[in-house]
């Protein structure tokens, strides 16, 4: 970790996510860098925080890695996390990291990809070894009706389609929101938010609202306490 630097707009915001919000959805790598469609816009909202530091993993050799270079780390909707990174992760937190946290265990975002396509978003996010160090449990409900709604998170509206719940295992270094949407958690010296959903990242926004939320949980993750 970047050891006393401050986290303005200097440093870099790291990215670990399958969904395709700094490249699109395409066949091959012309398509993926196509100019003419327009780029996501959490691409801007990130880019605002700092320079955006795409990771594809979370563990290097030696027990060094990527986050060794950062102070802040987006998570949304990422695969798998192996043994190695749980770890490296776990250490970063607690060594002061700041970590908003999207794990969606329903999946809603259109894709331009086949289910079963490896190239296609993570549809079911499988992160129970690193919630369980951190004291969480996540839950779905598959009777609940499918549909965008406005949940809330630390009193901020937020755009959810079959979000999951949270639960805490009874330790006091958690906080849940809008009945286990989200978690807020001191884990060591860092501090991680957690919202049971992905749906604030879909690539439509022509009112701003998801830009909106997605900025009000940075400053929840980066600057509160």
């Amino acid at each position: 970790m970047a050891r006393g630097r401050a986290a303005g707009r200097e440093a870099p915001v790291g990215l670990f996510t399958t969904l395709p919000i700094l490249w699109n959805e395409a066949d091959d790598v012309a398509g993926l860098l196509k100019p003419e469609d327009a780029p996501h816009w959490a691409r801007s909202v990130l880019a605002q925080r700092g320079a955006i530091s795409a990771l594809d993993t979370l563990a290097g050799p030696g027990g060094r890695g990527p986050l060794d270079r950062l102070d802040r780390l987006v998570i949304a909707q990422p695969r798998p996390l192996s043994p190695d990174e749980n770890v490296a992760l776990d250490a970063w937190v607690r060594a002061g990291g700041r970590l908003l946290l999207l794990a969606d265990p329903a999946l809603t975002a259109d894709s331009a990809f086949a289910v079963g396509d490896p190239r296609r978003p993570q549809a079911v996010v499988l992160l129970s070894p690193i919630l369980s160090r951190w004291g969480l449990d996540l839950h779905f409900d598959d009777a609940q009706p499918f549909g965008e709604r406005m949940g809330e998170v630390m009193g901020m509206p937020v755009p959810v389609n079959l979000p999951g719940r949270f639960a805490t295992r009874g330790q006091d270094n958690c906080k849940l929101w809008g009945e286990g949407l989200a978690a807020s958690c001191a884990i060591g010296k860092g501090r991680v938010i957690a919202v049971a959903d992905a749906a604030v990242l879909d690539r439509d926004d022509p009112a701003g609202r998801r830009a909106k939320a997605l900025n009000g949980l940075l400053d929840a993750a980066f600057v509160g306490r």
